[in-house]
């Protein structure tokens, strides 16, 4: 048994845990991480929110206000995971009075067993300190470059019977095609700064009901794991591939070298260099945010 990261073991080279699954439950700041709370709030006891964001982030200085001016527009409160960031992203943060919770790490790990367990541990941990601190019925778990649309905060706080537990929000990726590609510039605004998305459509469990056994178990896991009914509801703009030539290129890199060669790797190696688009990444059709983007959606893994 060769150890690799705590709380994991290579068996037969293959990555697992300690026990049967890993989870936030357990989790708690390590030696490289810190908390900051901002001054004068309630108390835990005295309010319950309607709606709680989670954002994990790492130098996105570029977007990052955008980011939390659009969030802000629906959910109450934002905690946030900041993973050791080296330009201003933790000012920027605390500067927003939505952000009311940052653990700050301060030491990013490398290698692609760390990045696989700090993709479910950075958003389990939150999770669970963001529980420790604030009542809240529902939560959203974000990232920087994505803008949601629809009547999220409605649907949060209106009284309607028979919500379901957790509600998948259905992405979509925007591309950069000729005469589109210009590098978007802080204050800009993210939501519909591109003209063309490919049709591939994942439905992301990204907003859920605020129970106990919501969890975030295993490796590379951005959704958690919820019991009960889920549906499906709302939209999301994804430009992680369309902020600019040079961060495709640096999106292509963080993948080749940070995580496993099947199917992170040898996909993101061959996409560098070509950031222009007339087509998809799969080789389909874009078209623009419309009706026919979404008749003609086809669901990916």
């Amino acid at each position: 048994m060769e150890r690799s990261v705590r709380g994991l073991a290579k068996v037969d080279g293959v990555l697992r845990s300690d026990h049967e699954w890993i989870d936030n439950s357990g989790w708690d700041l390590n030696a490289g991480e810190s908390l900051w709370l901002r001054s004068g709030l309630a108390s835990k006891d005295s309010q319950k929110v309607p709606l709680l964001a989670l954002l994990r982030v790492r130098n996105e200085e570029l977007i990052l206000q955008d980011t939390l001016d659009h969030i802000s527009t629906f959910a109450d409160y934002i905690c946030v995971y900041e993973d050791a960031s080296t330009d201003k992203t933790r000012e920027i943060l605390k500067s927003c009075e939505k952000v009311v919770l940052i653990l700050e790490n301060n030491q990013w790990l490398s290698g692609i067993d760390n990045r696989l367990l700090s993709e479910t541990r950075h958003r389990g941990l939150l999770l669970e300190v963001a529980r420790r601190h604030f009542e809240f019925q529902w939560c959203i778990c974000c990232d920087a470059d994505e803008r949601y649309i629809g009547p999220i905060r409605e649907y949060v706080t209106d009284a309607l019977d028979l919500k379901p537990d957790a509600v998948r929000i259905s992405l979509f990726d925007a591309y950069m095609t000729p005469g589109d590609d210009a590098p978007y510039i802080p204050g800009d605004k993210l939501l519909n700064f591109r003209s063309f998305f490919g049709v591939e459509r994942r439905d992301i469990l990204m907003l859920w009901q605020n129970h106990d056994r919501v969890k975030f178990f295993g490796l590379d896991a951005r959704e958690p794991i919820v019991s009960g009914r889920t549906d499906v509801n709302f939209f999301c703009q994804h430009y992680g591939k369309s902020l600019s030539y040079e961060h495709w290129d640096a999106t292509c890199d963080y993948y080749s070298s940070n995580f496993p060669w099947v199917p992170y790797g040898e996909k993101w190696s061959k996409r560098k260099g070509h950031a222009l688009h007339e087509k998809s990444d799969f080789g389909r059709e874009l078209h623009k945010w419309s009706g026919a983007l979404f008749e003609n959606s086809i669901k990916i893994n």
